[in-house]
């Protein structure tokens, strides 16, 4: 008769908010409850194998239950708006699951799944219920078994009659007398007060429910009791009635209309894309594209050329434009072995394998020619890859992925076939995966297989212009384009040249780390009084709660939960939990840092970390293989990192110029706020300004506590955070919290009106704009769903902020380098690390170079004849024998 399943989806939902670290997309949109919810769908679907299925949701806050007890969940906190946000996606991953998600006015998720389950009952059909709500146990039957999470979201534990019996010594239909005679706080249910679970079970084996306890109150032990039952049994009654599961909701769906289907791997993909559940995208099943599947593409011509022919190389030699691609191996241009070359001019294609490369010096000179103009997909890829090849790359006029990604930034990193999809749809490009294969089934092509696939990327690029240049022209794009299209060449050398490593200097730091790791667990193990196993979480777990006596926060399957929030709110309590805290950061600094650098170092000593021009919506750059904006520097350890870094030779030094608090600088610029104006025209610390500001004290009476929370507050704001997310911050309540914000918003009520206006303006034109004039897309500000219409809204206020701070770094690295090209300059641009730029500079040129990184970092656009900020932007400047030196 198959099975149903039903989700309690409010329930799973929190557990996963609160038992998973905070998560978020590129694009600042919080995604562990999602994650986690997921995380358990995909498990549930595999291992009950489930013929029908269901997710129910509460609709609202008010539910019948309220017009016989008002109070019903009346001290539940506010659903954080980190949390509420997510539900409108949840419902977009159960779409594309196509799993059912229902929700009835005045009804609850429980309701609902009790309704379900008798219908399915009905049908001598078999349900299994999942969540973390022990009411749901007066569901179990001998056709129904529940599911309780217990760990996290995926681990559960399983309820039949049986079990029920052995755990709590109830029939199912006791569960509401054990909630009528205990309450339940968490709903607000009161219960007899002073009756606790084990009172109320030990009553319930004499007295099989609430109405038989009331009825024999002379009997029970105690007169104390006897007291409380005669004193409080309307409240016991109503109790039970409120924790009853009313299973007669009037659904709109039938149990036929919940049957399992197969996923929409497509939606899912673009949705799992969209959140950053990397991991999950690899755990779909089937490849979206099997390999046999028939793709649907335009005949493109082509041919492959191992020797030109003198009409080709009149062609090359015309200046005409040409679209260009080179075909990798691998995604990372420093580790990728180049295949071949493909050219278009719109009419005819030509391949060129790699071996035919090097003998074609006329193909070799129009590549490096700057005055023939070229069209290319990521050229800082392109240019890297030729680079390593000794071929030079110039000419780049036009990077289908930079305009594509200033066109609607919130699509991140796109590849080629998804923009052809956006803006030619009347054309058919497959993705890389349909033609290669994905994971362990990718194949190698070669011949015509790779020519026909290169010749149709090409010819791609070449469609794809005219509509793209349209558009950047539309919207103002094209100057921040070009400036995009140039710093893509900086990034490329930046990339290339790398950075140098000391290699003995990261073996003596590696050494050194790691006797710190051993003497931190010498340290751990005398405190303990014994020796054990600190990485083992059973046996330290003992250690804590067995032998030390500490309060157990929560429990695990194994045993008692060593995690690190666990650990962090027990630090207080005792000093061998700092102790473990620190050895496992330093433990993690070794492994990431120490070994994980030397994975990435290159046989010349040095680090070619990735730039990413194209991820954050924002604008700003982001670093990978190895991620060199990451690198820890609370733990002197982790700072130390930084002295492996050093110049290419001993003439030189590194030399750091940083930005201090651009994004709030940005702030009073785009706000005008004459309060935080002053402030940093009179170049005051900011932060003790603004604790001074909002807890009225003078400057001396200013303590580390009001300047951290000051600081938490002023770069929060600029985040858009609420007062959860900073009292999780301050560790203070959600009331402080909101205090704090308040005080602020009164000391700097410019900031209030510039972020009303800015969501104004977002209403009206559906985007906001940095000073640039790159755009990012708000569809969901008019949204009706208060959660997405919130984060819109939050998007809106610091988007403006964020990117008008990624295109300062961004002008400033291009005017720099600019500069330093005509200067003829030795100096090099090495990193660039958030709002920091690293060079590597002659002695005899450091005088200038910081003269020059002073003129051009603190009026970026003036070399580019834009508009540049009223208020001085702030630049500081060191230098050292390593990087750890000049910071």
């Amino acid at each position: 008769m198959g099975k149903l399943v039903c989700i309690d989806g409010n329930s799973i939902l929190f557990r996963a908010f609160f038992a998973l670290p905070p998560l978020t997309n590129q694009q600042g949109i919080h995604t562990n409850a999602v994650y986690g919810f997921t995380m358990m769908l995909l498990r549930i679907l595999e291992e009950e194998q489930p013929s029908h299925i269901v997710v129910a949701m509460d609709k609202g806050k008010m539910t019948f239950r309220h017009e016989t007890y008002a109070d019903y969940k009346g001290k539940r906190d506010k659903t954080p708006s980190e949390l509420s946000e997510q539900i409108p996606y949840l419902q977009q991953v159960l779409d594309a699951f196509q799993v059912c998600y229902v929700e009835v006015d005045q009804y609850e998720a429980d309701d609902i799944i009790g309704t379900f389950v008798k219908e399915a009952e009905k049908q001598q059909m078999k349900s299994v219920v999942i969540s973390g709500d022990k009411d749901l146990l007066q569901l179990v039957s001998p056709y129904t078994q529940v599911l309780l999470t217990k760990r996290g979201v995926t681990e559960v534990e399983r309820y039949d009659e049986e079990k029920l019996a052995e755990r709590y010594g109830l029939r199912p239909e006791q569960i509401i007398d054990l909630k009528g005679l205990m309450g339940d706080s968490s709903d607000h249910i009161p219960g007899i007060p002073g009756v606790g679970e084990k009172t109320a079970l030990k009553l319930l084996k004499q007295y099989p429910s609430v109405e038989e306890v009331i009825a024999h109150v002379d009997e029970l032990p105690g007169k104390k009791l006897q007291e409380r039952v005669t004193e409080h049994q309307d409240l016991a009654r109503l109790s039970k009635e409120l924790a009853t599961i009313y299973r007669q909701v009037p659904l709109s769906r039938s149990i036929d209309e919940l049957k399992c289907l197969e996923p929409n791997y497509e939606k899912l993909r673009q949705i799992f894309q969209q959140l950053g559940f990397k991991t999950l995208l690899e755990k779909l099943a089937p490849n979206s594209i099997e390999e046999d599947q028939h793709i649907e593409m335009q005949n493109i011509p082509y041919q492959i050329v191992t020797q030109l022919d003198h009409s080709l190389e009149d062609q090359l030699q015309q200046q005409k434009t040409w679209a260009l691609h080179a075909e990798l191996t691998a995604e990372n241009p420093h580790h990728a072995t180049l295949l071949g070359i493909a050219i278009s001019d719109g009419e005819h294609q030509y391949y060129f394998p790699v071996d035919a490369i090097n003998y074609n010096q006329v193909l070799k000179q129009w590549i490096a020619d700057d005055h023939s103009p070229k069209i290319l997909f990521d050229s800082k890829q392109i240019e890297i890859a030729l680079m390593r090849v000794d071929i030079q790359l110039n000419g780049i006029q036009e990077d289908i992925l930079l305009a594509a990604y200033l066109l609607n930034p919130s699509e991140g990193t796109q590849n080629l076939s998804d923009v052809v999809s956006h803006y030619r749809p009347d054309l058919s490009l497959p993705q890389d995966e349909a033609v290669y294969g994905k994971g362990a089934k990718r194949k190698q092509l070669e011949g015509d297989q790779l020519a026909a696939h290169l010749a149709r990327k090409t010819a791609a690029q070449y469609a794809l212009v005219e509509t793209l240049q349209t558009e950047l022209a539309e919207k103002d794009l094209s100057e921040l384009y070009q400036l995009e299209l140039k710093l893509a060449r900086v990034l490329a050398e930046m990339e290339f040249v790398g950075v140098k490593v000391d290699r003995g200097a990261l073996e003596l730091l590696g050494t050194e780390i790691k006797e710190r790791v051993d003497q931190l667990y010498s340290e751990v193990m005398e405190i303990a009084g014994t020796t054990f196993n600190l990485n083992s979480p059973k046996q330290l777990g003992e250690i804590l709660f067995d032998k030390l006596g500490l309060p157990v926060i929560k429990r695990t399957k194994t045993g008692y939960s060593t995690s690190a929030d666990v650990l962090e709110k027990l630090a207080p309590q005792h000093e061998i939990v700092e102790k473990i805290l620190l050895y496992r950061q330093v433990v993690k600094l070794y492994s990431t840092y120490i070994e994980g650098l030397r994975k990435e170092l290159g046989d010349d000593d040095r680090i070619h970390t990735q730039f990413h021009q194209t991820i954050a919506a924002t604008g700003r750059l982001s670093s990978s293989e190895p991620n060199l904006q990451n690198i820890p520097i609370r733990l002197e350890e982790g700072r130390r990192i930084r002295k492996i870094f050093v110049p290419s030779s001993s003439d030189q030094r590194i030399l750091a110029a940083d930005y201090s608090q651009v994004e709030l600088r940005v702030l009073a610029q785009l706000s005008k706020d004459p309060t935080l104006l002053r402030a940093f025209q009179e170049n005051r610390d900011i932060h003790t300004q603004t604790a001074m500001d909002i807890f009225s004290v003078t400057e001396d009476q200013v303590t580390s506590l009001m300047r951290r929370q000051a600081k938490a507050v002023n770069f929060g704001i600029i985040y858009g955070i609420s007062d959860y997310g900073l009292s999780q911050n301050l560790n203070i309540s959600r009331k402080e919290a909101q205090q704090i914000i308040d005080r602020y918003f009164e000391t700097y009520p410019q900031v209030k009106e510039y972020m009303d206006n800015i969501i104004e303006q977002a209403r009206k034109d559906g985007y906001v704009t940095t000073h640039l004039g790159r755009r990012r897309y708000l569809p969901d500000i008019h949204a009706r769903n208060y959660n997405l219409r919130s984060f819109a809204e939050r998007t809106a206020m610091n988007t403006p902020i964020q990117g008008t701070a990624a295109d300062v770094i961004k002008a400033a690295m291009l005017a720099v380098h600019q500069q330093m090209q005509k200067e003829k300059l030795s100096s090099r641009m090495l990193l660039q690390v958030h709002d920091e730029l690293i060079f590597e500079v002659p002695e005899q040129e450091l005088s200038r170079m910081k003269e020059l990184l002073c003129e051009k970092m603190e009026k970026p656009f003036e070399t580019f004849g834009m508009e540049d900020f009223s208020i001085r932007l702030h630049v500081d400047i060191s230098d050292g024998a390593n990087w750890y030196e000049a910071k």
